[in-house]
């Protein structure tokens, strides 16, 4: 039985948002950077797994750097468990994602934002995040932070 597209859900759909639907197997730059932008807004107001939601189980992330989780990762799990939750364990809740500026050019989205917490010992975490992502298909594959690390080290020490 022949059924209408918009009755059944083709496995190249995903919603975003109510109002942000992704369909398309060739995703424009413009098409990449709204969905990371729709993601980081709906961080920056509270939903922090908005950004982490669009990561594909296989990505490969680098943190940049010499802090106790700078390295690359090769699977959403092991990024989320080996590197944001040890870094969450310091901070007395997710950083509040601040974005200013988004860029993007082929399957390429480069997000400038700043990511304010607070320690557990109540020292301010206010870091300068760079993420550079590509995106296939609405769907981060790889990504790479760069951040102040020094800041990430005296959190960890405190």
């Amino acid at each position: 039985m022949w059924l209408p597209f918009f009755v059944t859900q083709p496995p190249c759909l995903r919603v975003l948002s109510p109002d942000v639907f992704v369909y398309s197997l060739d995703m424009s730059s413009a098409e990449n950077k709204k969905i990371v932008e729709t993601a980081f807004m709906a961080w920056s107001k509270g939903d922090g797994m908005a950004v982490f939601n669009l990561i594909a189980d296989q990505v490969e992330w680098t943190i940049t750097g010499s802090s106790p989780i700078s390295g690359t990762y090769t699977s959403k799990h092991d990024f989320i468990e080996k590197a944001l939750k040890p870094q969450r364990e310091h901070l007395t809740g997710p950083p509040v994602a601040q974005v200013h500026a988004v860029l993007a050019e082929d399957d390429w989205v480069v997000v400038q934002w700043e990511g304010r917490a607070t320690t557990k010992t109540g020292m301010p975490y206010n870091n300068q995040y760079c993420y550079v992502l590509k995106v296939i298909d609405g769907t981060i594959v790889r990504g790479t932070t760069y951040w102040d690390t020094e800041l990430v080290n005296r959190a960890w020490r405190e």
